[in-house]
């Protein structure tokens, strides 16, 4: 079966630190450009990072800069997205989606997963 499946979301209070996964099966996600993007209730989807196939770094939001970083372990076939220092802004559903480039926006991207809950909350 061909999916993505994001995980690790959950409830955090200010200023924690969660790391969500994106793991693959029926894809190498080497072989792709993967995308963190989120959407929070009542808004648009947000681009937040994206790795390319040769390890750029993309930064779609300049609020998740200094504090987010993306990585990819090709030997597990995943990417992860490192989130420090969050705010209740960052509150939103996360989703990995993978496409040939960095594209600006979800929809170009080839596939996405179901997404994570991240609830940032005191």
């Amino acid at each position: 079966q061909v999916q993505l499946v994001e995980s690790g979301g959950g409830l955090v209070q200010p200023g924690g630190s969660l790391r969500l996964s994106c793991a693959a099966s029926g894809y190498t996600l080497g072989d792709y450009a993967v995308g963190w993007f989120r959407q929070a209730p009542g808004k648009e989807y947000e681009g937040v990072l994206c790795i390319s196939t040769n390890g750029d770094r993309r930064d779609y939001e300049n609020s998740v800069k200094g504090r987010f970083t993306i990585s990819r372990d090709n030997a597990e076939n995943t990417v992860y997205l490192q989130m420090n220092s969050l705010k209740t802004e960052d509150t939103a559903v996360y989703y990995c989606a993978i496409g040939s480039i960095c594209w600006n926006k979800i929809d170009y991207f080839r596939r996405r997963g179901q997404g994570t809950q991240v609830t940032v909350s005191s």
